[in-house]
């Protein structure tokens, strides 16, 4: 009998023990070529030495130093990275331990810094479990079922679809005039503190928002004085070929969120906003015991070491790019792939039928195939689990790269 609960959804019934790189090892010895990455997490790979040496040195030397209790100079130091990382003008940190914590904290510091009460976010977007990031949530339904009443002040916005009957300009022109009609019948622009997009949708299937799209958010917001929150929780720290995500538009949000791949895997979280923006949060209204643990800011200096050596991000490109190629090719053998896309490592392969309608059941098959026959572990996502998303460590060989096309080769055969 398990004592864990069972809330908790199984991708696999693996019992690994070990991680290294790309892969991990079960409790009887096989190897795995790991996909996901636990969700986007581990971005230099499981256990990079030079992250775990930075783990293994802070943890010897001071564990849990409390923000509220005392300073301690690693968290300078990372906040000091960030700043150097994050858009221009973002330079001021506030540190939390999960991607739902850091939304939270970011809504918070919105509406502190307008004075008004309502938010508006993307359709098919995640944010996070906890009630306020779970009513900011529209990727699934099963996040949300039977937790209501959830937190009022959220409204939903229609966000480019990656997929449709007209060009991408039309789309985006579509979802900017839907906003904008929002704006004078659901919540006021005087009642709006924030927009808070992901420039890549995480659970609700790998679509990246077009830069024309997330130019015209930028124009609404200063417009009516609205701030604009980019969630980077899943595309941030290099993901996407580009430190971060909205770097592809070279629009800059007035708050950006940040968690996952920050820290290889340790739990920290943070938001940044600029000084003036951050001043306007009153202080002793938010906080957190472990926000900026000593450990977590470890090892996120280590992460951003790895991440900024010379040449990563073109591997990561590079790698990215021969991901989308081979599923490109597949497509071309098997119609029922009908859409690849995703910038970086940030990849997905959208499945619909013959009839054009979207395909869950198959994508799944693929993903179960790839586990058992070819020990690849991938995942789906999207409201209709019809996306295969495609999330390695940055640090991925190009050999293994042609090892996860040829499982989902080999699922596609078998299932076709």
């Amino acid at each position: 009998m398990s004592h864990l609960s069972p809330v908790w959804t199984q991708l696999s019934n693996l019992d690994v023990v070990e991680g290294n790189g790309c892969w991990v090892t079960t409790v009887d010895g096989e190897r795995y070529l790991d996909f996901t990455s636990g969700i986007a997490v581990t971005s230099t790979g499981h256990c990079h030495p030079h992250v775990v040496a930075a783990i293994q040195e802070q943890a010897a030397r001071f564990i849990h130093a409390q923000v509220n209790c005392y300073r301690h100079p690693i968290r300078e130091q990372l906040a000091e990275r960030l700043a150097d990382l994050t858009p221009d003008g973002i330079d001021t940190f506030f540190f939390a331990n999960s991607g739902a914590e850091a939304v939270e904290a970011a809504v918070k510091l919105a509406k502190h810094a307008t004075g008004r009460p309502n938010v508006i976010v993307g359709d098919s977007s995640f944010h996070g479990r906890t009630h306020l990031a779970m009513a900011m949530t529209t990727s699934k339904t099963t996040y949300r079922k039977q937790y209501a009443p959830l937190p009022a002040g959220v409204v939903v916005t229609p966000f480019p679809r990656a997929i449709g009957p007209d060009t991408v300009d039309d789309r985006v022109e579509a979802a900017l005039a839907q906003l904008r009609h929002l704006l004078l019948t659901q919540t006021a622009p005087e009642e709006t503190a924030a927009i808070v997009l992901e420039p890549v949708t995480g659970e609700g299937g790998y679509e990246q928002a077009p830069g024309a799209y997330l130019r015209g958010v930028r124009e609404i917001c200063d417009q009516h004085g609205i701030l604009f929150i980019a969630d980077e929780v899943q595309s941030g720290f290099g993901r996407t070929g580009t430190m971060f995500a909205v770097d592809h538009s070279g629009v800059r949000p007035d708050i950006i969120v940040m968690a996952k791949g920050f820290a290889s895997g340790f739990p920290i979280s943070a938001i940044g906003s600029s000084a003036e923006l951050m001043a306007r949060w009153i202080p002793g209204t938010h906080g957190g015991t472990y926000g900026g643990n000593p450990i977590g800011c470890a090892a996120a200096l280590a992460t951003i070491d790895v991440l900024t050596e010379p040449g990563l991000l073109d591997d990561v490109n590079a790698r990215g790019e021969q991901l989308r190629a081979g599923l490109a090719a597949l497509a071309e053998r098997y119609p029922v792939i009908a859409d690849v896309r995703g910038p970086g490592l940030m990849v997905a392969a959208e499945f619909r039928s013959s009839a054009k309608t979207p395909d869950g059941p198959t994508a799944a098959a693929v993903v179960a195939h790839a586990l058992a026959e070819s020990k690849v572990i991938l995942m789906t996502a999207g409201p209709y689990g019809n996306v295969i998303r495609f999330m390695s460590p940055l640090i991925v060989s190009e050999e293994e790269v042609d090892l996860a096309l040829s499982a989902v080769q080999a699922g596609l055969a078998s299932v076709s």
